[in-house]
């Protein structure tokens, strides 16, 4: 599995962490920064991952910003990409199993480090349950294509 990550400031120290839990877990890890401390704007990060999955390049994301908040919104202006802000466990299970959720934004600065690794295991094994939760999801894709042709 291929696993874009990013983040703005806010999620730099939080990111390292899951990159080593991504690491472990053998998976192939696209790093798409920042990679420090230094003020950026989360939208050219959260662009780059969202972009990728949008075009197929990547299976997930994971976006960290200082909320999760701005993260989510730019990602989600990206055709098929279903970013999904979580906060904990449960959260980040009932994003895959019934949204099918395809990017995690965590918030860097509200979300401890152990619970926040926790959701990326769960979030990365978590399958889609499909039955009545993809006839929700192709009703989402009509919303998308609708609005996109406006």
């Amino acid at each position: 599995m291929r696993v874009a990550i990013g983040c703005d400031h806010g999620g730099v120290e939080l990111k390292e962490g899951i990159l080593a839990l991504l690491g472990s877990l053998g998976l192939e890890i696209i790093d798409m920064g920042t990679g420090d401390c230094c003020s950026v704007d989360y939208p050219d990060y959260g662009a780059k991952v969202a972009r990728a999955v949008s075009a197929g390049e990547v299976d997930k994301g994971i976006l960290v910003c200082g909320t999760g908040i701005g993260m989510s919104i730019v990602a989600n202006k990206f055709p098929g990409v279903r970013a999904a802000l979580c906060h904990d466990a449960f959260t980040a299970r009932m994003s895959r199993m019934h949204n099918d959720a395809n990017i995690l934004a965590i918030g860097g600065r509200v979300t401890g480090r152990e619970v926040a690794l926790d959701m990326v295991n769960i979030w990365l094994s978590t399958p889609f349950e499909g039955g009545r939760h993809q006839k929700r999801l192709d009703k989402i894709s009509d919303i998308e294509k609708s609005a996109l042709s406006v």
